[in-house]
């Protein structure tokens, strides 16, 4: 008959024990480097009416809710932080999940909706107007006239904002120059491509992906390392004292 092994087993204790960190890695990486992969796949549109439409309505409503959770990712490696870095970082990331969240949904989704039903009209030179109108449109537009519409540039630059307060934040708790070199560094790729599709997006995210699962590892790796100085003091006592009681 096959053994059953009971949840408070030495073996299943010792798998959960080593799940956590990977766990509370992928709490801060896992948004990101997921929003990464997806812009890899952002259709760039020359022709709204060439667009493939059903991928680019996969990505714009997937990136809904990625883009607050990619901003989230970033706000929690500061969670615990009072300084004032940590608290530009989280103002940053808020602005950026706003402001790009509702930038993408009217360049994103409601161009693709437009788009799709004049398609489907048989007509569609009889949509582009009204297509246009939003797609140039300066402030919520997808190209906008000054190829900056107003949403997608205060994104972009409190993306940027966010992460350097927050490097500055993480540097001054002790974490390593490359990791949050890497961070402030990262969020500037969609900033100098001015497009979260290739190459600005992947890079960005990505970069930022790496560089949160990096911080998150050191913070483990330090707190690891507290506890086992705590701990060692006790071991030694303990070792100690059977001696003393067999020498009374």
């Amino acid at each position: 008959m096959p053994t059953v092994q009971h949840a408070d087993s030495p073996g299943i204790s010792m798998s959960v024990s080593a799940l956590r960190p990977w766990c509370a890695i992928a709490a801060v990486a896992a948004a990101p480097l997921v929003l990464a992969i997806l812009e890899i796949f952002h259709p760039h549109p020359h022709d709204l009416f060439d667009l493939d439409v059903r991928r680019w309505m996969f990505v714009h409503y997937a990136q809904v809710p990625l883009f607050p959770l990619a901003a989230l990712s970033v706000a929690m490696l500061v969670r615990g932080r009072r300084d004032w870095a940590a608290w530009l970082c989280k103002a940053g990331m808020f602005v950026f999940a706003v402001a790009f969240t509702s930038f993408d949904t009217a360049a994103g989704l409601v161009i693709g909706l437009l788009v799709k039903g004049a398609l489907a009209s048989g007509d569609p030179e009889s949509w582009r107007d009204m297509i246009d109108a939003l797609w140039f449109d300066p402030v919520l537009g997808g190209q906008g006239f000054t190829d900056a519409p107003m949403m997608g540039l205060i994104g972009r630059l409190s993306l940027s904002f966010g992460a350097v307060a927050g490097a500055i934040s993480l540097k001054r708790a002790g974490h390593g120059w490359m990791p949050v070199l890497l961070l402030a560094l990262a969020s500037f790729g969609i900033n100098v491509f001015k497009s979260h599709s290739w190459p600005g997006g992947p890079l960005t995210f990505g970069g930022m992906a790496v560089a949160a699962g990096w911080i998150r590892w050191e913070s483990l790796r330090r707190q690891a390392r507290a506890v086992a100085a705590l701990e060692a003091p006790a071991a030694t006592e303990a070792v100690r004292s059977p001696s003393r009681v067999g020498l009374r």
